[in-house]
This record gives structure tokens, sequence and C-alpha cells, in this order.
């Protein structure tokens, strides 16, 4: 999937059909910040602008622009797997936390590396 990046936000890309138009909102924050164009350069355009927007109208406002992916997050699994990895995480001297990170760190380079790896051999 790709996205849009710009000072620190980043945003979704996705389609309509009916209305033959991109269209996208900002990820990782509660607020709403949305943005639209007919072709790619002006989706692109259009993202950048509201972000613009928005920081402009939080510093008017006095107000500190919410941050996308803070850094913490609440996982909801079952005790089962919540078992095993503190287990699993106490076996490595490690805090939970730390396993988590890890894990998913783990994960996502796996994935990034396939991508790239898959994305190559397209070519």
């Amino acid at each position: 999937m790709k996205h849009l990046e710009y000072k620190g936000y980043t945003g979704s890309i996705e389609y309509s059909k009916e209305d033959d138009l991109l269209y996208g909102k900002v990820l990782g924050i509660k607020g709403l910040i949305s943005y639209e164009g007919k072709t790619g350069k002006e989706l692109e355009e259009d993202f950048r602008e509201a972000i613009n927007i928005y920081l402009a109208d939080c510093e008017s406002q006095g107000i500190t622009p919410e941050k996308p992916f803070k850094g913490n997050f609440n996982v909801r699994i079952s005790s089962e797997l919540h078992q095993k990895a503190a287990l699993l995480a106490m076996e490595d001297k490690m805090s939970l936390n730390n396993f988590v990170a890890e894990s998913i760190r783990e994960r996502v380079f796996k994935e990034s590396s396939a991508r790239k790896k898959s994305h190559r051999t397209s070519r």
C-alpha cells in the first residue's frame, strides 16, 4: 500500500470509481484531515495544503498539533498468548514491552524486505 508523507504526517490514497476521484485521510491521529484530487499530483498538493492548514489553525488557536503514531497503543490478545509472551520475555530477561516491540520490529523488517524483493523482481 502506498502512502503520502509530509511534515511527519502520513496519508492514505484511495480511489472512488463512482466519483472518478482520488481521496485520502491523515493516518494515526484522532482528528479528521481529508484531501482529494483528480490526479495523483492534485491529491498530493491537496494533502500538503490540508496539513499546512491544520498546522496553521493549531498555531493560531494556540493548540499543540496532534502527533501521529505516538509510539504507544493498547493491544488486546488472548490470555494464553499473553502468558506465553510474558514467559518468553522473562526467559530472555527483558520486559514484555521490549519483547512485543522486538517482535513487531522483526515482522516489519521481514515484510519490508519481502516487499522490496518482490518489487525488484516484478520489474
